[in-house]
């Protein structure tokens, strides 16, 4: 009983602490940027509609955010709210599913090491479709090691779901599958007519829980499919730019992204091996030859970067640096096990991970105030889009347009980020036609711009009747569309 409540108490401080990680963190997020990141944009574009699918992405992270919009508001800090939310409760799940692994010192540290990563503190106020990918590869290693160890039918059931909850946020979950592939082969599952069984039934789980959106793709020409291709998969690198392509990918998850989780662990790890070893540390589970447990952190922390290494060779395909934000919290624990012969995790003092963690926070806090349009405005980059000044464009657009319409902004058309960020800023929250195409924004009634006019803009070209939006606003122009005689009709 007091081992229960023990465990439910240091449950209880993690969850706390998560809280002002993101207290602290929030905030300081927000006022360092003009603008909601674009995928923050996007999805509160989207969220005017629940639909099975859309043009770009698979539906889950849109459905996950209409609650949060229903309770908080059509705002930026719904989708800040929801995505931190999704991270943290990723590291919260990871703690766990460490804790039952490894024991206490060695949850913690991968806990706080993993949280200096700089994909889940600096863009903690992301919310797009990796973000909500991360609970759900958590979950899918969490199952797994379920279903391995207890054998029961409901935990391949429960990997299932998570996997085809994962397609219904990004079809890039199909890495975690690969990686519970290449646990249960590691295994040999293909011994155990239940490990065999189960790996069945969890995979004809996700295809039911994913194909109500497979229907909508075979119904929708398979858009999000296309765009998925074009923007990345089809690159056809030739064979020079493949290989500059991985040792870029590389460098950027291991020698940027987790360069502060390295530090973290090393310092712990200096700190530690000073402190003479005195045997097993108690809630320490001891590794043993051919460990499951190391077999499924080594497959879910290095598998995606082999995954997307070997593919950018095989097919030429661009890859994207965030591709990595759902996997590389499991590149921490991975590259613990590897050391785990020479640093005695067991032997960390939470106090002192922790004075090593906040110095480390403390840092990477001031660069982002240092670089933001608040702070210091170092090292600014005219592709920043957190300059985008989206409350000046406002101020600079509205009046004029309410003027020329002769009444409210219904509809902003134009391109999705500048469009998105516009109709956030004003009063009427407008909906946003995409390109002003009606295929890519189902909430848009048909007719409604005709009928009730529109704030159109125009991103890189000038075309005609167009004019600028100003000197702070390089390259945008924008227009009104008269409206009808029937706008009420539309109301």
């Amino acid at each position: 009983m007091g081992a229960m409540r023990a465990a439910r108490l240091e449950g209880w401080a993690i969850g706390v602490g998560l809280l002002v990680f993101a207290l602290c963190w929030l905030p300081l997020l927000d006022r360092g940027a003009l603008a909601p990141p674009t995928d923050n944009i996007e999805q509160l574009t989207w969220v005017r509609s629940l639909e099975w699918g859309y043009y770009k992405h698979p539906p889950l992270p849109t459905w996950l955010l209409w609650p949060v919009v229903q309770l908080l508001g059509w705002s930026a800090w719904a989708t800040y709210v929801a995505g931190a939310a999704c991270t943290l409760g990723a590291f919260a799940l990871l703690w766990r599913l460490m804790r039952e692994l490894r024991g206490r010192a060695y949850a913690m540290t991968a806990l706080l090491a993993g949280l200096c990563v700089t994909f889940y503190n600096g863009r903690l106020y992301f919310y797009n479709h990796e973000i909500v990918l991360i609970p759900l590869v958590v979950g899918c290693a969490a199952a797994c090691w379920k279903a391995y160890t207890t054998r029961r039918i409901g935990w391949w059931l429960a990997l299932g779901v998570c996997l085809g909850l994962g397609a219904l946020a990004k079809y890039q979950v199909a890495v975690a599958g690969v990686a519970v592939l290449v646990f249960w082969l590691s295994q040999r599952g293909w011994r155990d007519p239940m490990q065999g069984f189960g790996l069945q039934v969890a995979g004809l789980t996700a295809l039911a829980v994913f194909s109500p959106h497979l229907v909508w793709l075979a119904a929708n020409d398979f858009e999000s499919v296309g765009y998925a291709m074009s923007s990345s998969l089809a690159a056809s690198l030739p064979w020079p730019a493949r290989a500059q392509e991985v040792v870029r990918w590389w460098g950027d998850q291991l020698l940027n992204r987790a360069m502060p989780a390295w530090v973290l662990l090393g310092a712990v790890w200096l700190l530690a091996r000073r402190r003479p070893c005195r045997g097993v540390v108690p809630g320490s589970p001891v590794a043993a030859s051919g460990d499951p447990g190391r077999a499924l952190l080594l497959a879910f922390g290095f598998t995606p970067l082999v995954f997307v290494s070997t593919m950018t060779l095989a097919t030429g395909s661009h890859v994207q640096l965030h591709w990595g934000t759902p996997y590389l919290l499991f590149a921490v624990p991975a590259a613990m096990e590897l050391l785990r012969g020479r640093a005695g995790w067991g032997r960390v003092r939470p106090r002192e991970a922790a004075a090593v963690f906040m110095l480390i926070q403390v840092l990477l806090m001031a660069r982002v105030e240092l670089t933001s349009p608040a702070g210091a405005g170092l090292a600014r980059r005219a592709a920043d889009w957190r300059y985008f000044d989206s409350q000046a464009l406002a101020h600079a657009l509205h009046g004029r347009a309410t003027q020329a319409l002769g009444g409210p902004v219904r509809v902003i058309s134009g391109p999705p980020a500048e469009a998105g960020a516009l109709a956030l800023r004003l009063p009427e929250q407008p909906l946003v036609l995409i390109d002003g195409q009606l295929r890519f924004s189902p909430w848009v009634p048909p007719g409604l711009a005709a009928a009730c006019g529109a704030l159109e803009l125009s991103m890189n070209a000038h075309p005609p009747g167009y004019e600028p939006v100003g000197a702070g606003f390089p390259g945008l122009y924008w227009r009104v569309l008269p409206p009808g005689a029937a706008c009420g009709a539309n109301d």
